[in-house]
C-alpha cells in the first residue's frame, strides 16, 4: 500500500516537472495569442484616406459632367444682373391668400342660400296631396331593366355624361336625381310630395354651377329621407344590392339640422336588460353616438344597482365628440354586461350633475342640453329628481327609448320625456332604432325653425366613400357647406318643422391651390385647421393606411390635432392663438422628415397666421428661414421664352395652377402645359392664367434651354458614355423640369423614376421634389448623394411603419428587388444679388449602384505590388479580402455600398450595431427622436380600455377567478369532453389571433440618425470578448458620404446588439 503511494507520489513528482513545463509553454503562447489579439489587425488610416479622395474625385466628375450642373449654374450666374430678389413678406402672403379662400367660400355659401331660399318659396306654395301620384328618377333604378327587359317604375332612360370637373364620373349636368334608403318606401305620400316640391331646385342648381363653374355637388336633403343631387348620377348599391347611405345620417346634415350640444347617455344595464334588449340598447347608444360631431360633447353613464361611467377617466365630465372619442366609447359599449337592478334615479341625478357643472364653468357647446335614457321600464320615483334639477327652466331636454317589446312601464318612460321638453320613442327592434334615434335632432331643430336661424355651417375634413364608387375618388378630403331649410307656412310655423338640409362640397386641394407652392419656397407650405384645432389639410396630414392591398381611411383621420402634424409646438402656442381666430406670427425651431421619415432636417420656420372670415376655419402659411425668405424675378419677352417652352425635355407641375382650366368646360381636358401654350399663343386669351408663375416659367425655361443641348450631345458620343448613368434632370422653383434619359427603358433600373407614379420625386400640391428638398440643405455645388426608398408604398404619404405591418417579409423584399438599386446625385443652384441669396433650382443625375460600386471597388483595392514600406498597418489593404470590409454610407447612416448586396439601402446600425455605437459615442452621429402622431400599430391583445391602469392589479386577479367560478359549471353542461378537442372551439383562438394583426392609431417614437461634419475622420478599436475590431471611418469629399473600412474576422454580435429604426409605440400612463 506505500508503495503504491510512493510509486504514485513519484509519478506525481514526474508530472510535476513535465506540467510546469507545459504551463510555462501556455502562459507563453497565451502571452503571444494576446499580442496577436492586440495586435493580429491594423488598419492604416492614411490609405483610407487617399481611397475617400479618389472616389470622392471620381463621384464628383460623374456627377458634375453628367448632370450638366456647372453649366446651369453659370447661366444663372450670367443673368444675375437682369433679376432682383425680393423678401417674401409672410404677414401679406397669409392675408392675400386668405382673402382669396374667402371669396372662394363666399360663393359657395351664397349658391347655398340661393338654394335654401328656393326650397323654402317651393315649400310654401305647395299643398300636401296624400293621393298624389309622381314619376321622378330614382338614382337606383335609371337605365337600369326588368326580367322583361322594359325600365321600371321609377326608371327609365337618365343621360349621363362622363365629366372631367367631377372627376371624370358619368353625370348629367341639366337634371338632378333622387336616392332614397333601401329601407325607406319610395312612392310614400311624403317621399312624393317633398321630391315633387323640391324639383324647383333643378333651375337654381343648373343657374349656381353656371355662376359658379368651380361648384361640385350640390345637393338637398329632405327630414322625409330622400335625397336630391345635382348632377345626377346612376347610384352604385353595395354588394349585396343594398344602398344604406341615409342623407340624415351624413354631418353635414346634423350640424345643420342642430346646433351645437352636450347630451349624456344613460343606459339601463340591471337584470332584465338581457340578450336582446342588450343588443338594442348598444346599438342605439352607437347610433346616438353617430349623431354628434366635433361641435358636440358627450358622456355615457351606465346604470343598475349603482351609476358607473363606462370610461372611468371621464367621470364627472364631458368630452368632445370627435371621432377617436366616439369610437372609444363605442368599444367600451361593446363590452357592457348585465346585473342587479335598475335605479334610474341616481343615473339621472349624476347627468344633470355633469351638465350643470358644464354650464356653469363655461365649458361644453354652452348651447343645448339633453339626456337620452335607454331602458326597459323606469318603477322608481323619480318625479323628485326633475323638481330638484330640471324644473321649472327645462332646461335641459331628456329623450327616452324604451327598449324591447314590453309595454309595462310605458307611461312612466314617455312622463319623463314629455314633461322634460324631450321625445318619447319605443324601440322593439334592430330596424326600429334609425328612424327612432333621428327624431330628437327635429326636436332640438325647432327653435332653429321657429326663430328662423339660418345658420351655414362647415364641417370638418371627410372623405365620401359612400358617393363614389372608384377608390381615387372616394380618398379625395372635402368639406361641406350646408344650411338648414324650414317650412314657412303660418299654419305650422309656430310647430318648428324642419324640411332638410340644403349644402354643396369643396374639394379641400382645390381650396389648397389658392396658396400657391412656388410663392412658399421649397420648404414651405400653407394649411387649414378648423375652430376646434383639427387639419384641414396639412401637407404632413397622412389619412391613409393599406389594409392588405387596399387603402383605406385610418379610423381617426379626420381628427388629427393640429398639435399632432406641429409636434414642435408643444407650448401649444400657435394652436391656442389660431383656434381663436387671431391673426400673428410666431417662429419654431423644427425636425423635418423628408424621404418618408426615415431622414432629418433641422429647419428654422416662421409661421403666419390669420382667420378666414365668415368660416370657423384658419390659415398658416410657414416660410423656412435661409432660402425661403427670398424670391428671384426675371424677366424675358413671351416670344423668347414660348419657343423655349415647347421644348420636347420640358414639363412643368401638372398640380399647380398656372392657369385655371376648371372655370371653362372647353378648358377642362387641357394639361396645364398646354394651357399656357395656348394662353400666351393667343389662342385662348379668357383663360385667367397666374401672370408672376409664368413670368418666372418662361424666364427658367430660357435660361435651363442649353441644358438640352448639353445632355443630347453627351447622349449622342455613346463611345464616352458610362454604362449606368441612366437619367439626367433638373428643376426650378416655377415648378418646371427637364429631364434626359441617357439609357432606353428597356434598359434602366430606376424604371419609375420621373414617372408620372413616383410622386416623391415630382413637384406636387403639397411638396417640391425630394432630391430638390435635400439638395437646398447643402451648399450650391456640392453634391448629395442618396438611395432613395424605392417601395411604391407611399402614394398617399404613409409612412413605412404604417404600410410594413401589413405585408409579409416576402412581401416587403419582393417589392425592394423589383424597385431597383439605383443613387441618386443633386446639387442646389443658386441667384445672388447683392447679399442676398435665392435658390433657382437643383440639378442632378440618377446612376446605378452597380456603377457606383465598381468605380468604388476598383480604388478600394491596392495592387500585390504595393510598395509597404512605410506604411503602418495591413499592407495591401484590399476590400475584396474576406476579412475586411468595407462600407460607403450616407450622411443620414444608410449603407449605399457593401459587399453583401443585401445591405445597400439599410441603415448600418442594423448592419454592425458595435461599429454604429462607437461612432454614436465619439459623436460622429447624433441620434434625433422623432414622433409619429398618426402611426398605426398591431392591436395589442392584452390591451384594454385606457381607465384599467388606474385600477388595482389585483382586479385582473379578481375577475378571473369570478368568471372561473360563474362559467365553470355552465362549461361542463354545454361541452362534452370528447367534443372538447374539436378544432371547431378553437375558432376563438383563430380570431384571436386575427384581432392581433389588426392595426389601430397609435403615438410612435422613431429615430433617425445625422452626420456631424465637424469630425472629418476617426478610427478606433472595439473590443469584443476574445477578439477586437479596428474600423476607419474617413469623409469622402465634396460629398455627404463616408467611407468606412472594418475588421471583419471579429464577431461583436453579442456584445453589440443591432440598432434599428424600428418604431416603438409611445405608451401614457393616465
Amino acid at each position: 500500500m506505500k508503495s503504491r503511494i510512493r510509486g504514485d507520489a513519484g509519478n506525481g513528482s514526474k508530472w510535476d516537472r513535465s506540467g510546469k513545463k507545459m504551463l510555462l509553454m501556455w502562459i507563453i503562447f497565451s502571452s503571444s495569442l494576446c499580442l496577436m489579439v492586440e495586435g493580429q489587425m491594423k488598419l492604416s488610416p492614411e490609405t483610407v484616406q487617399k481611397w475617400a479622395v479618389s472616389f470622392g474625385k471620381e463621384i464628383s466628375a460623374l456627377s458634375t459632367r453628367y448632370s450638366g450642373a456647372k453649366l446651369l449654374q453659370k447661366k444663372y450666374k450670367d443673368i444675375e444682373a437682369a433679376v432682383k430678389i425680393e423678401e417674401v413678406v409672410g404677414e401679406e402672403l397669409a392675408k392675400k391668400f386668405a382673402e382669396e379662400m374667402e371669396e372662394m367660400l363666399g360663393r359657395k355659401m351664397k349658391s347655398v342660400k340661393r338654394l335654401a331660399e328656393a326650397a323654402e318659396d317651393a315649400d310654401l306654395y305647395h299643398e300636401y296631396n296624400e293621393t298624389l301620384m309622381f314619376d321622378y328618377f330614382n338614382s337606383m333604378l335609371i337605365n337600369t331593366v326588368d326580367g322583361n327587359g322594359n325600365p321600371p317604375a321609377l326608371g327609365g332612360d337618365f343621360a349621363l355624361e362622363k365629366n372631367e370637373h367631377f372627376n371624370k364620373l358619368p353625370v348629367n349636368t341639366q337634371l338632378s336625381n333622387i336616392q332614397v334608403p333601401t329601407n325607406v318606401y319610395n312612392r310614400d305620400p311624403d317621399i312624393l310630395n317633398g321630391v315633387y316640391m323640391s324639383e324647383a331646385l333643378n333651375d337654381v342648381f343648373i343657374d349656381n354651377f353656371q355662376k359658379d363653374p368651380t361648384l361640385t355637388w350640390q345637393y338637398f336633403g329632405s327630414a322625409a329621407g330622400f335625397f336630391r343631387l345635382y348632377p345626377g348620377i346612376q347610384w352604385i348599391p353595395d354588394e349585396n344590392g343594398v344602398v344604406t347611405f341615409d342623407c340624415r345620417n351624413r354631418n353635414w346634415y346634423i350640424q345643420a339640422a342642430t346646433s351645437p350640444k352636450d347630451v349624456v347617455i344613460v343606459v339601463d344595464v340591471s337584470g332584465s336588460m338581457k340578450g336582446l334588449r342588450l343588443t338594442i340598447a348598444k346599438h342605439t347608444i352607437n347610433t346616438i353616438l353617430d349623431t354628434l360631431g366635433e361641435n358636440d360633447f358627450v358622456n355615457i353613464v351606465a346604470y343598475s344597482d349603482y351609476v358607473r361611467y363606462v370610461e372611468p377617466c371621464f367621470k364627472g365630465t364631458l368630452v368632445q365628440a370627435d371621432l377617436d372619442n366616439r369610437e372609444h366609447f363605442k368599444l367600451l359599449v361593446d363590452g357592457l354586461h348585465v346585473k342587479g337592478e335598475g335605479k334610474v334615479k341616481n343615473a339621472m341625478k349624476e347627468s344633470f350633475k355633469i351638465l350643470n357643472e358644464a354650464a356653469a364653468l363655461g365649458q361644453g357647446s354652452l348651447c343645448n342640453q339633453a339626456i337620452m335614457l335607454i331602458t326597459d321600464g323606469a318603477m322608481e320615483d323619480f318625479q323628485s329628481v326633475f323638481e330638484e334639477f330640471n324644473w321649472p327652466e327645462r332646461r335641459v331636454r331628456v329623450f327616452t327609448y324604451l327598449i324591447g317589446r314590453e309595454m309595462t312601464f310605458a307611461e312612466n318612460v314617455k312622463w319623463i320625456a314629455c314633461n322634460n321638453k324631450g321625445y318619447y320613442t319605443h324601440v322593439s327592434t334592430l330596424a326600429d332604432v334609425q328612424e327612432n334615434v333621428m327624431e330628437y335632432l327635429h326636436v332640438l331643430s325647432r327653435p332653429m325653425v321657429i326663430n328662423h336661424d339660418h345658420d351655414i355651417i362647415w364641417t370638418e375634413a371627410y372623405m365620401d366613400s359612400v358617393l363614389f364608387n372608384s377608390q381615387a375618388q372616394s380618398l379625395l378630403l372635402m368639406t361641406s357647406v350646408a344650411m338648414p331649410v324650414f317650412s314657412k307656412k303660418k299654419e305650422t310655423l309656430s310647430h318648428g318643422i324642419l324640411l332638410g338640409v340644403v349644402g354643396t362640397d369643396v374639394a379641400l386641394k382645390e381650396l389648397m391651390r389658392l396658396a400657391p407652392r412656388y410663392k412658399l419656397g421649397v420648404h414651405g407650405y400653407a394649411f387649414l385647421i378648423t375652430n376646434n384645432g383639427y387639419i384641414l389639410s396639412h401637407p404632413d396630414l397622412r389619412p391613409l393606411y393599406k389594409e392588405g392591398k387596399r387603402l383605406k381611411p385610418k379610423p381617426n383621420y379626420n381628427s388629427v390635432d393640429l398639435m399632432e402634424v406641429e409636434w414642435e409646438d408643444t407650448e401649444e402656442k400657435l394652436r391656442t392663438a389660431m383656434v381663436r381666430g387671431e391673426t400673428g406670427t410666431m417662429a419654431l425651431d423644427v425636425r423635418a422628415s423628408v424621404d418618408k421619415g426615415r431622414r432629418v432636417m433641422f429647419l428654422k420656420n416662421d409661421y403666419f397666421y390669420t382667420v378666414i372670415n365668415e368660416t370657423p376655419f384658419s390659415l398658416g402659411i410657414v416660410l423656412t428661414r435661409g432660402y425661403g425668405q427670398y424670391i428671384f424675378i426675371g424677366n424675358v419677352s413671351v416670344e423668347e421664352g414660348l419657343h423655349d417652352l415647347l421644348a420636347p425635355d420640358l414639363t412643368i407641375a401638372s398640380e399647380w395652377t398656372y392657369c385655371e382650366t376648371d372655370i371653362d368646360p372647353a378648358h377642362r381636358k387641357l394639361s396645364q402645359l398646354q394651357a399656357v401654350v395656348q394662353y400666351l399663343t393667343g389662342k385662348e386669351p379668357h383663360l385667367e392664367c397666374d401672370a408672376q408663375l409664368l413670368q418666372q416659367t418662361l424666364f427658367d425655361a430660357v435660361v435651363t434651354a442649353p441644358m438640352e443641348a448639353y445632355w443630347t450631345a453627351l447622349m449622342l458620343n455613346t463611345s464616352g458614355m458610362d454604362e449606368g448613368v441612366e437619367t439626367a434632370f433638373l428643376g426650378t422653383r416655377s415648378g418646371l423640369m427637364r429631364f434626359q434619359r441617357y439609357a432606353g427603358v428597356e434598359k434602366r433600373i430606376g424604371k419609375t423614376f420621373l414617372t408620372s407614379t413616383d410622386m416623391e420625386n415630382m413637384f406636387t400640391l403639397d411638396h417640391f421634389p425630394v432630391w430638390y428638398r435635400r439638395a437646398s440643405e447643402y451648399p450650391a455645388g456640392q453634391f448629395l448623394y442618396y438611395m432613395p426608398r424605392q417601395e411604391t408604398r407611399d402614394v398617399f404619404r404613409d409612412y413605412e411603419a404604417d404600410y410594413s405591418a401589413t405585408l409579409s417579409e416576402e412581401e416587403v423584399e419582393l417589392e425592394a428587388e423589383e424597385a431597383g438599386r439605383i443613387v441618386i446625385a443633386t446639387t442646389a443652384v443658386t441667384v445672388t444679388v447683392g447679399k442676398k441669396t435665392a435658390i433657382a433650382g437643383a440639378i442632378g443625375v440618377q446612376m446605378t449602384l452597380d456603377m457606383i460600386e465598381s468605380k468604388f471597388w476598383a480604388i478600394a483595392s491596392q495592387p500585390n505590388d504595393t510598395d509597404c514600406s512605410d506604411t503602418d498597418g495591413v499592407c495591401p489593404l484590399r476590400c475584396d479580402s474576406f476579412d475586411i470590409a468595407c462600407y460607403v454610407i450616407d450622411n443620414n447612416g444608410f449603407v449605399i455600398i457593401s459587399k453583401e448586396r443585401t445591405d445597400a439601402g439599410r441603415f448600418f446600425g442594423e448592419v454592425d450595431g458595435s461599429v454604429m455605437t462607437t461612432l454614436i459615442k465619439m459623436g460622429m452621429f447624433k441620434r434625433v427622436s422623432l414622433f409619429d402622431y398618426q402611426a398605426m400599430c398591431k392591436m395589442n391583445l392584452h390591451s384594454v380600455s385606457s381607465a384599467r391602469p388606474l385600477l388595482s392589479p389585483f382586479y385582473g386577479l379578481a375577475s378571473a377567478l369570478k368568471w372561473f367560478l360563474s362559467n365553470f359549471l355552465l362549461f361542463l353542461l354545454e361541452f362534452n369532453i370528447c367534443g372538447f378537442w374539436h378544432t371547431d372551439h378553437f375558432a376563438d383562438a383563430s380570431a384571436h389571433k386575427k384581432r392581433g394583426d389588426m392595426l389601430q392609431p397609435c403615438d410612435t417614437e422613431y429615430p433617425s440618425f445625422v452626420y456631424e461634419p465637424s469630425v472629418k475622420e476617426t478610427n478606433s478599436i472595439i473590443k469584443c470578448g476574445r477578439c477586437q475590431k479596428m474600423f476607419v471611418v474617413q469623409q469622402i469629399p465634396e460629398s455627404n458620404l463616408l467611407m468606412l473600412v472594418v475588421q471583419a474576422d471579429c464577431d461583436c454580435s453579442r456584445q453589440y446588439s443591432p440598432i434599428t429604426m424600428a418604431p416603438e409605440e409611445v405608451k401614457y400612463i393616465l
